[in-house]
C-alpha cells in the first residue's frame, strides 16, 4: 500500500480513537452523576422521619445506582474500544512510516538514474563536440571512418547467459531472442551461437572458434564485475572475472567482434573501456528489471536482423521496453568509437 492509503486510514482511525475516548469519558461522566444522586437519596432517606418518604427515597437510590452501574458497564466498554483503536493508530502510523521512507528511497533512486543518465548524455555530447571541434581543425570536410568491409557471411552472435544461483531468467531471455531473430524479414543472415550457463571458458572459446560479430552477455554484473558460471551442476555462488580480463578475453582474437551488449545491472560503466577494442558497447546505468532487459534485448535484435542500424537498433529496444510500461527505458546505453556513426552502421544487409 501507498502512503496515501495509510494517511487517510490514520486519520479515520484517529477519529474513530477520538470518538471512543470521548464516549467513555460522557460515560464515566454520567456515571459519578448517578452515584451522587443515588448518594444524595440515601442522605435523605437518612434524614426523613416519615417510612412513606425514606421508602421512596432508597428506592431512587436503588435506581441511581443501577443507572450508575450501566453507565459504568458502558465506559469501560468505550475505554476498551480506545484502547484497541490506539493500537490501531500506533501500528498505522508505523505503516505510514515505513510507506513514506520506501517512496523517498525510490523517489532519490529515480533522481539518482535520471541524473546518472543526464551525466553521461552530457559527457556523451561533451565529448562528441570535442571530436568534432577537433576534426574540423585538422581538415575541413573529414568524414567517418569506414568499418571493414562485410563479408558475404552471416551475423554471428555469441549469446553467453550465466545465472549460476538461478534467480534470473537468461534462458527466456535467449529464447525471446531467437524467437525475435526467426521473425525477421533477413533471419537467414543471422547464426546465434547460444550457450546458457556460460563459463568463463565459453567466452574464450566462442570468441576463438565462433568468431562473433557480436558478443551478448546476459547475467549479473556491477560497475566493475562480471558474473559467469562454475563447470558444475548444483546451484552455486558463480565465478566472477573482473572487467579488464572481460575485455582482455574479448580483444584475444585476430578479428575483433564489432559489438558488446552486456544485458546486466551497472554494466554502463564497464563500456567505456571496451570501446577501442570493439567500436560498439552497450551496457545498463542502473540495476535493470528482468522484464525490461528481455524486452529491449528481443527488441535490439528484431531490429538489426530487420536490416536497421546499430543506433535505431538500440532506440527500438529502448522503445519496446517503453510501450511495454516497464519502467528501466533509459538504463540501456550505447557507446561508440568516436570516429564510427550507429546510425550509418549496419550488423545485417539485405543479400543481393
Amino acid at each position: 500500500m501507498n502512503s496515501s492509503y495509510y494517511r487517510g486510514l490514520l486519520d479515520r482511525k484517529s477519529k474513530e480513537h477520538a470518538a471512543a475516548e470521548k464516549k467513555a469519558g460522557d460515560f464515566q461522566t454520567k456515571a459519578a452523576g448517578k452515584q451522587t444522586a443515588a448518594a444524595k437519596a440515601r442522605a435523605a432517606a437518612g434524614r426523613s422521619k416519615n417510612a412513606s418518604t425514606v421508602k421512596n427515597k432508597q428506592r431512587e437510590a436503588d435506581r441511581y445506582d443501577t443507572q450508575a452501574n450501566t453507565a459504568s458497564r458502558e465506559a469501560a466498554k468505550w475505554n476498551t474500544k480506545a484502547a484497541a483503536l490506539a493500537k490501531e493508530v500506533g501500528e498505522t502510523r508505523a505503516k505510514l512510516a515505513k510507506a513514506e521512507k520506501s517512496e523517498r528511497e525510490a523517489t532519490e533512486r529515480t533522481r539518482q538514474r535520471e541524473q546518472l543518465t543526464a551525466d553521461r548524455r552530457a559527457a556523451a555530447e561533451q565529448k562528441d563536440l570535442q571530436r568534432r571541434l577537433s576534426t574540423a581543425e585538422q581538415q575541413v570536410g573529414t568524414v567517418l571512418r569506414e568499418l571493414r568491409a562485410p563479408k558475404p557471411e552471416k551475423l554471428r552472435v555469441l549469446m553467453l547467459g550465466a545465472s549460476s544461483e538461478g534467480d534470473l531468467r537468461v534462458g527466456r531471455e535467449q529464447s525471446r531472442i531467437r524467437s525475435a531473430v526467426e521473425r525477421a524479414l533477413h533471419r537467414d543472415s543471422v547464426e546465434l551461437d547460444v550457450r546458457p550457463a556460460a563459463t568463463a571458458a565459453d567466452l574464450l572459446d566462442g570468441i576463438t572458434r565462433f568468431r562473433p560479430h557480436v558478443v551478448h552477455f546476459s547475467g549479473h554484473s556491477d560497475e566493475g564485475l562480471i558474473v559467469f558460471e562454475e563447470d558444475v551442476d548444483q546451484p552455486h555462488e558463480g565465478a566472477v572475472v573482473t572487467a579488464r580480463a572481460f575485455a582482455r578475453a574479448v580483444a584475444a582474437t585476430d578479428e575483433t567482434p564489432l559489438l558488446v551488449l552486456l544485458n546486466s545491472c551497472r554494466s554502463a560503466s564497464q563500456i567505456d573501456q571496451l570501446i577501442g577494442t570493439v567500436d560498439f558497447a552497450i551496457g545498463m546505468s542502473d540495476e535493470i528489471g528482468d522484464a525490461d532487459a528481455i524486452f529491449y534485448a528481443a527488441q535490439f535484435y528484431a531490429a538489426v536482423a530487420n536490416g536497421q542500424s546499430i543506433g535505431s537498433a538500440h532506440a527500438s529496444g529502448q522503445a519496446a521496453v517503453e510501450l511495454a510500461g516497464l519502467p528501466d527505458h533509459d538504463l540501456p546505453t550505447l557507446a561508440h568509437s568516436p570516429d564510427v556513426d550507429p546510425r550509418s552502421t549496419f550488423l545485417v544487409t539485405p543479400p543481393q
